[in-house]
């Protein structure tokens, strides 16, 4: 849920708003597929006459990402507040552990902030299911001059995450810097820094 708060308090958490919509907007529960209320973060659904209707001959891939016609399921998580539009993360990167929602990108911050070795941008956070429950790794780039400082390093990470997220680490990876996957522009490739672990490609400093 999306609570208004003074802006000195411990735990908030500034968002920026995209402006009001030009395309028809809903926001939309991700499994039930109804228009969640007032207040609630759901996936943002649109419509408009810059919204195709499907693919050309993929029925189920159509299925998956266009909802109910006209509407477009944009994958993204957000809300609507006084009009505008508020864009909170990508559903595919959202971490759930014990019923929790956790974006990855406050975790990354979080990990940036512990230790002066860290940054956010050079920082992947995701789930894997272990024993049919989520558990979260995190994988962080590490500069050739602090390799010295890989425990102090790992502590610091634990602690930091433990306090501001009240979550466990099941695998913490420091690797060296540019080890992350990222895109073209630079942002990090969370899916495929995953997939990268799973397939036990992304190999710890010693």
């Amino acid at each position: 849920r999306v609570v208004p708060c003074a802006d000195d308090a411990e735990d908030a958490r500034p968002l920026v708003s995209c402006g009001q919509p030009v395309e028809t907007t809903l926001i939309v529960h991700p499994e039930t597929r109804q228009p969640v209320s007032s207040g609630e973060i759901g996936e943002i659904w649109l419509a408009g006459p810059s919204v195709a209707r499907g693919y050309w001959n993929r029925p189920h891939e159509t299925e998956q990402t266009f909802g109910p016609p006209p509407f477009l399921r944009t994958g993204d998580l957000g809300f609507l507040l006084d009009g505008e539009l508020f864009v909170t993360g990508r559903i595919k990167d959202l971490i759930i552990i014990d019923g929790a929602n956790h974006y990855p990108q406050d975790i990354e911050r979080t990990v940036d902030a512990s230790h002066a070795a860290l940054d956010a941008a050079d920082c992947a956070a995701f789930s894997i299911e272990i024993d049919g429950r989520e558990a979260l790794i995190i994988a962080a780039g590490v500069p050739t001059a602090f390799r010295a400082q890989l425990a102090a390093i790992h502590q610091a990470i634990r602690t930091a995450v433990a306090q501001q997220h009240d979550l466990r680490i099941h695998d913490l990876r420091l690797v060296k810097r540019g080890a992350i996957p990222k895109t073209a522009s630079g942002k990090v490739q969370r899916r495929a820094c995953r997939d990268a672990y799973l397939a036990q490609e992304l190999r710890a400093l010693p």
